[in-house]
């Protein structure tokens, strides 16, 4: 009725009425939260924390994430694309994928396959993703999807670890040119590699034992580098485990290889092992980045390659016996259950391994690179000797064709990042 009508609308106009007010003060409040939010970290105070304290270090990670997506955009979108070994690695693979099982008879433009299996299950997996491979740019759209996953997985464990400043972190992502140009301009398979390690190590650092040791395997089977880790992690494993467990994460460590492995095994099992983990490979002089102040019948002689094994095993005792107060039995509880000492370890052992390789290729800088701030701000350096050294290592990487000089200014920035560990004094001793 008319009367019914009059008294639901002036019931309906108070509550109208309210629920306006309502919003307009919702929204008000969250302009204040956001002005507040600006003014407080745009002040010189919020503005230092920013830089130096290490507790802000996932706000600065995230900024840093989301101007990095943007940043492999433009690159994809503007800067041409670099065939290098791409094109090999769809040949490697499509050889497997029609059916050939003997590793001996899998290869490609620039030679024989001498990565191990889990490289030949992924790269198949990116073969018909792409088109057989001629879908380059999807391959790329791939590529920063990994690179943005794994710098995530990078800043987890710094942000678990919390030994580098805000400012620092910068030092991780978009100033390195050659990072970029390795995942997204040349599609090498190291980023696979070192995406699925520190994987594992993420999941080391949570105390998840068998899924990081899955990954680990998984990442060793991309290509043999990742073995650099492995004295480290032994320790780690022995000291937080216990012998028995110990015995049990390498017995999947070395299931996980033999499952993927085992169709290559059967048809051939010495081609397989002869060409996935061929330690006496022969690098190109020409590729060289660190050796280039030697000779090249000198850097062929399989003799330099023996001292250069002499020496990696004779600094990992040194590093051994120097730390070996700070990962003792009776401390190994208390220290191996934070982030910071497990990560000390696996990247120093890292850092030996790549500064007595036999070769270091451009696209090796991934293998250590985003360890570098770690390690410079583990050390008692002071911060402008820590910068000098990170740029100058970006200096030396960037330099092409490497130089006596470029070549000699690395070895002198790794002897100072290991001279600098050496010395480190730390709260466990």
């Amino acid at each position: 009725t008319r009367s019914q009508a009059v008294v639901a609308k002036y019931i309906h106009l108070p509550l109208v009425i309210m629920g306006k007010r309502k919003r307009l003060f919702v929204e008000e409040s969250r302009y204040t939260k956001v002005k507040s939010f600006v003014q407080d970290w745009c002040s010189k105070r919020g503005l230092k924390q920013l830089t130096f304290n290490s507790d802000y270090l996932h706000v600065v990670f995230t900024c840093l994430l989301f101007i990095e997506i943007v940043l492999n955009v433009i690159i994809i979108r503007t800067v041409p694309y670099t065939e290098i070994d791409w094109k090999a690695y769809m040949q490697e693979v499509e050889g497997f994928i029609n059916g050939t099982w003997d590793y001996t008879e899998l290869q490609g433009d620039t030679g024989p396959l001498v990565y191990p299996a889990g490289f030949v299950y992924i790269f198949s997996g990116l073969y018909y993703l792409t088109d057989h491979g001629r879908d380059i740019y999807f391959a790329q759209c791939i590529f920063a999807i990994i690179y943005i996953f794994n710098l995530s997985l990078v800043f987890n464990l710094y942000r678990k670890a919390k030994n580098i400043p805000p400012y620092a972190a910068v030092f991780l992502c978009f100033p390195a040119y050659r990072i970029h140009s390795i995942y997204v301009l040349r599609l090498f398979n190291d980023p696979v590699a070192m995406c699925l390690l520190y994987l594992a190590l993420n999941l080391f650092i949570y105390q998840k034992w068998t899924l990081g040791s899955i990954f680990f395997s998984l990442s060793v089977s991309v290509k043999m580098n990742i073995l650099l880790y492995a004295p480290a992690l032994l320790l780690v494993y022995v000291r937080s485990l216990g012998i028995i467990q110990t015995i049990t994460q390498l017995s999947i460590c070395a299931v996980i290889q033999l499952m993927l492995a085992s169709p290559f095994l059967w048809q051939n099992p010495l081609g397989y092992i002869g060409r996935a983990f061929d330690l006496g490979r022969v690098f190109l002089y020409q590729w060289t980045v660190n050796w280039r102040c030697l000779p090249e019948e000198i850097f062929l002689d399989p003799r330099f390659h023996a001292l250069l094994l002499v020496g990696h095993l004779l600094a990992l005792l040194l590093f051994g016996y120097v730390y070996r107060n700070m990962y003792a039995f009776g401390k190994c509880t208390q220290c191996l259950s934070q982030p910071r000492p497990v990560l000390l370890l696996l990247f120093t052992c890292n850092m030996l391994g790549v500064a007595f390789s036999r070769s270091l290729h451009y696209q090796f800088y991934v293998w250590y690179y985003h360890t570098l701030p770690f390690l410079l701000w583990s050390t008692s350096y002071a911060p402008s000797t820590k910068l000098c050294l990170l740029g100058i290592i970006e200096i030396c990487w960037n330099t092409y064709p490497s130089t006596e000089l470029s070549s000699l200014a690395l070895h002198l920035c790794h002897l100072s990042i290991l001279w600098g560990l050496l010395r480190i004094k730390t709260k466990m001793e």
